[in-house]
């Protein structure tokens, strides 16, 4: 027998801890974390800031010394060339020779002027097998050049006013894209929230009218109730099973959503909190505006903005047909047929070049091309005002809407107190034959009424709450940046 009664114990608090198993209580804050560490829109959003970070990595790279091996190991040709004879006629002669070479180069761009540096040393290797000679050619110390493009856009130069502002750009808008997911985890959590407490509503609703039911069927019995306040609280109670089902079916269909977006595995019941709001200090309007101005992406893409049209118009003047390049190089070459001689007493090597192309009459087009960028230019900066202002005026609407939001919460609070205390003096005085089924049937509806405006009233606070976190960036019960 006492076994027996320890196999019932055991099985009794086996079921009750894989009851608590199938269980998982979370906040509020518990489901923002898991959805901006696992969900696929945060893993996307950090997949584009990795992006960001080696295109960064790829623009610095062009203002870092570049070492360059370059050659042609073996050039081989067996062919029929041409060859223009004294008397003018041409004749095919076989050609069999291989012409290899091999270079090693620094080179360094200079961002100020968008010229390059250079230092080169090279050789190369001529062989002619039908004549059985070898030839070898090279620098045997590194020659140094220069080439500047001269009168040109220098894309260099805005490159480097313009990317670093993309990449700390970027770098915002990820926090921004954490932010928008916070928000929208906030928006599913209470879908799934009211859910569940129209469920309980539902379940309570559906338990108590059987026990009313009950009871007017013994007053039924002993004729102290009527036949149609008896069908009423039947009706009542259809009614109250028809709502748990629809209840029961949206939070499975909310919970699934809220699954889906946190990446949340597993089949234990979600089982949420009421998010009661802490005790927010109030927000001064300019520090966060100036929060915003200080931390969004686009407060950045504002002054990104003004630089690419000053580049377009930068461009358009040095676009303007002056096509003038200067090239230098000094250094030591030498030939021989000896290897090891390439290397004994090499001569100078000077080249300078200046190419010019200057156009004479291009019947305005060049000008054309600077009127237009500055034109788009003008149109961008007052773009940019209107931008300035949307943005001011989105956060001051925020931030009277976590007010308002605020007050609404606490009223509804307050009358969802009320009706709860309302509908069980009701229900009492239903009991003991004091009130008829309507008014029990009004005070059941007022308080599930006041028990959902009150569930929204939270999901509003929360909204304006991460609404107005994402619009700053700043996170005002901590005083912090995010």
């Amino acid at each position: 027998m006492r076994a027996l009664m320890r196999i019932l114990i055991c099985t009794l608090l086996l079921g009750l801890v894989l009851n608590v198993q199938a269980q998982r209580q979370l906040s509020l804050q518990e489901v923002v974390d898991l959805a901006q560490q696992q969900s696929i829109a945060a893993l996307q959003a950090s997949t584009t800031k990795e992006t960001r970070y080696w295109e960064y990595r790829t623009f610095q790279s062009n203002y870092k010394p570049q070492l360059l091996l370059s050659g042609n190991l073996p050039s081989f040709n067996r062919l029929f060339r041409e060859v223009l004879q004294p008397n003018g006629s041409i004749l095919f002669q076989p050609v069999r020779n291989n012409n290899s070479s091999l270079s090693l180069s620094l080179e360094q761009n200079i961002a100020k002027t968008g010229g390059t540096i250079f230092a080169t040393t090279s050789l190369q290797r001529f062989d002619d097998f039908d004549r059985e000679i070898t030839l070898y050619n090279g620098t045997p110390l590194a020659a140094v050049g220069l080439s500047q493009p001269l009168f040109r856009f220098n894309a260099l130069k805005w490159d480097n006013k313009i990317e670093p502002l993309k990449y700390e750009e970027s770098k915002q808008a990820y926090v921004e894209e954490l932010a928008e997911i916070a928000s929208s985890a906030s928006t599913l959590y209470f879908e799934l929230l009211l859910g569940q407490v129209n469920q309980k509503m539902a379940q309570s609703n559906l338990d108590n009218t059987a026990r009313i039911l009950k009871i007017a069927n013994e007053k039924y019995e002993l004729g102290k109730t009527s036949r149609n306040e008896l069908l009423q609280l039947q009706l009542e109670q259809l009614k109250a099973q028809k709502a748990a089902a629809s209840a029961q079916r949206d939070v499975e269909i909310a919970s699934l959503r809220l699954r889906s977006f946190t990446g949340l595995t597993g089949s234990e019941k979600l089982e949420l909190q009421e998010a009661q709001p802490q005790a927010t200090p109030e927000v001064d309007p300019e520090k966060l505006i100036a929060e915003a101005f200080a931390n969004r992406a686009a407060s950045i893409a504002f002054t990104r903005r003004r630089l690419e049209a000053d580049q377009r118009i930068a461009k358009a003047k040095g676009d303007n047909g002056i096509n003038a390049a200067l090239s230098a190089n000094l250094g030591l070459t030498n030939s021989n047929g000896q290897l090891g001689e390439v290397w004994k007493a090499p001569q100078n090597y000077q080249f300078v070049q200046l190419q010019l192309s200057i156009p004479v009459m291009d019947w305005g087009r060049s000008k054309s091309r600077i009127k237009t960028a500055e034109a788009n230019k003008q149109l961008t900066d007052y773009t940019i005002q209107q931008d300035q202002q949307n943005f001011r005026q989105e956060i001051y609407t925020q931030i009277s809407l976590f007010a308002l939001q605020k007050k609404q919460l606490s009223l509804t609070a307050s009358a969802d107190q009320i009706a709860a205390e309302q509908y069980q003096i009701a229900q009492e005085r239903y009991v003991l034959g004091n009130l008829d089924i309507n008014s029990l049937s009004l005070a059941i509806a007022e308080k599930d009424r006041a028990k959902r405006d009150y569930i929204g009233a939270l999901r509003d606070y929360w909204a304006a709450y991460y609404g107005l976190r994402q619009l700053t960036l700043f996170d005002f019960d901590q005083n912090k940046k995010l």
